[in-house]
């Protein structure tokens, strides 16, 4: 992979919380439109790895790069501004506001960038009918289905038109049904806009919407042979 085609990059990274080493030398390269899934058992680092990619955690050691910036020499605000603008987020339980309708929610990542409330509503509306999700646009997370709300918070990622959307056990909480269609949705609309997606999974049928399988074993990231 050229250095060129890299979008995100994780070189020599180490993570510890206390004694327990998460991460131990992981590296990942991402390129612009790829899906890479991160791979391995419970306890393993991929969830470590992951929010250090999205600038959440900092590593003890070695570097985090997005677009060739090292994320580390950002101030606490620099990487807030990223997470709303140039990635996004989905997580295993979705975390929808409950308060909020699935309009609301899906507006959230603009508001909280500072878009008026109108704009915000008219492109969170045209992102829900985007994905076939305006009959829910009204309704509150708790009177929708989990397939439903997490294809919200699909639509909530993609809103503000990211170049990286992280994925954590985006169908962990998912009947299979409703998991198949959640990474339908997700892959096919990542393609369409040249989105990368890390993608934090346990389950091969997940892994398989991917470009590339990283496998992340004691700290460690170990690539498979490509699975497409």
């Amino acid at each position: 992979m050229s250095a060129e085609a890299v979008l995100l990059e994780a070189a020599e990274v180490r993570k510890a919380y206390g004694p327990t080493e998460a991460l131990d030398c992981a590296n990942l390269r991402v390129r612009a439109g790829e899906i890479v899934a991160l791979m391995g058992p419970s306890g393993a680092g991929k969830s470590t790895l992951l929010h250090c990619l999205a600038g959440i955690v900092r590593p003890d050691a070695g570097t985090v790069r997005y677009q060739g910036a090292d994320l580390a020499a950002l101030s606490d605000r620099g990487r807030s501004a990223l997470r709303r603008t140039d990635f996004g987020f989905v997580f295993q339980f979705g975390q929808l506001v409950p308060e909020l309708t699935c309009l609301e929610n899906v507006a959230l990542p603009m508001r909280l960038n500072g878009e008026r409330s109108r704009p915000a509503a008219e492109r969170a509306r045209e992102m829900l009918a985007e994905l076939d999700l305006t009959d829910v646009a009204a309704k509150r997370p708790g009177e929708v289905s989990g397939g439903q709300g997490q294809r919200v918070a699909v639509a909530r990622a993609l809103v503000t038109r990211p170049r990286v959307v992280f994925a954590d056990e985006p169908t962990g909480a998912l009947d299979s049904l409703s998991g198949e269609q959640v990474m339908q949705l997700l892959t096919a609309a990542a393609r369409e806009r040249n989105t990368a997606v890390v993608l934090v999974t346990h389950e091969a049928r997940v892994a398989a919407y991917s470009d590339r399988e990283v496998v992340v074993r004691d700290g460690r990231t170990r690539e498979l042979e490509a699975t497409r």
